[in-house]
């Protein structure tokens, strides 16, 4: 019973510790100013496609194609899965809308590769996992693989 009695109080203690020590309460902080700015002026797509997220895979950003309104989904993927396809299958159905005339989603194992901008360098380029894109208008749909998660010489790059 004594038992019982501490597993009840260590409990406790683990759930509410993390609710009063991270809590803001009604306190004023001068970054919310400042991060209510930042958030205000991202773009709508950037904005909603931050928050995407699921099992091995997080959204870093999403990255506007020009000034085409056309956005590229930068997505990283847990490095002790990378080989594992059903990770992207997942993050590919989460992103983007079976009826999105254009979609299109690079990944990365490795954060401090995934780009600031639409355009790869090269050692981005020779670090990108899986090219995933849709483009209606163009009759274009397509996945293609890096050779380190499909090693079919025919389909990876």
């Amino acid at each position: 019973m004594h038992k019982l009695f501490l597993n009840f109080f260590l409990l406790l203690t683990l759930l509410i510790l993390p609710l009063s020590v991270f809590s803001h309460g009604d306190e004023d902080h001068e970054h919310e100013d400042e991060n209510h700015e930042h958030a205000h002026n991202a773009t709508t797509a950037e904005s909603s496609s931050q928050l995407q997220s699921g099992i091995g895979w997080k959204v870093v950003r999403a990255v506007e194609l020009g000034n085409s309104g056309k956005f590229v989904h930068l997505v990283l993927i847990d490095h002790s899965k990378h080989t594992d396809k059903t990770i992207y299958s997942a993050a590919i159905n989460r992103l983007c809308n079976p009826n999105d005339e254009f979609c299109r989603i690079r990944f990365w194992s490795e954060e401090r590769f995934v780009p600031e901008k639409a355009s790869l360098t090269a050692e981005q380029n020779k670090q990108l996992k899986a090219d995933y894109l849709i483009n209606k208008a163009a009759g274009i749909h397509h996945l293609q693989w890096s050779c380190s998660v499909n090693p079919d010489r025919n389909n990876c790059f």
